[in-house]
């Protein structure tokens, strides 16, 4: 008797600590696309990329043109000038890949300088609107397999962080 009272007990404590608990999701990739702070990050970044890629096109082009001065004058060209002119045309090409390595870090470093604000805004909103709505846990829909219950609160972190993303962008 005594243990099924105590067995009685544990499963009414679990219950009310259950029935405490609030879970709540948001879906963090629909509040980073309607972002204009991050509309404009993301058209930063691509215009970063796109002057790497045109000196990577600059550096390839003097690349080619070597090489190609190298095929028309192999035949009249002596061994030391040959030996020479292979060692110019490899420290190009060693250069355009050390070069393309480069700009691959500074691509991933000035994504995440870009980015960083963003998400400490969006971890902020999430955590205005959950203390509103006294909920205990947030979980992210795009990296959740399976939800069915809980709070969507999507919209109201989407007004808050359109607010402070505005205030943001007026700094």
């Amino acid at each position: 008797m005594k243990q099924f009272f105590l067995v009685l007990a544990v499963a009414l404590m679990s219950l009310s600590l259950n029935a405490q608990m609030k879970i709540a999701h948001v879906n963090s990739q629909k509040l980073l696309d309607t972002l204009p702070s991050r509309k404009i990050a993301m058209g930063e970044l691509k215009k970063f990329e796109s002057d790497g890629m045109k000196e990577l096109g600059e550096i390839q082009k003097d690349l080619e043109a070597a090489y190609a001065r190298y095929e028309a004058n192999k035949a009249t060209w002596s061994p030391v000038i040959l030996k020479i002119e292979e060692e110019k045309i490899m420290k190009k090409q060693q250069a355009l890949e050390d070069r393309q390595g480069q700009l691959q870090q500074e691509m991933q470093i000035y994504g995440q300088e870009l980015n960083q604000p963003i998400l400490e805004r969006i971890q902020k909103a999430v955590e205005l609107v959950a203390d509103r709505k006294k909920v205990n846990y947030v979980i992210d829909e795009s990296q959740t397999l399976y939800f069915k219950a809980g709070i969507d609160m999507t919209a109201e972190v989407m007004v808050e962080l359109l607010r402070m993303d505005a205030e943001a962008l007026k700094k």
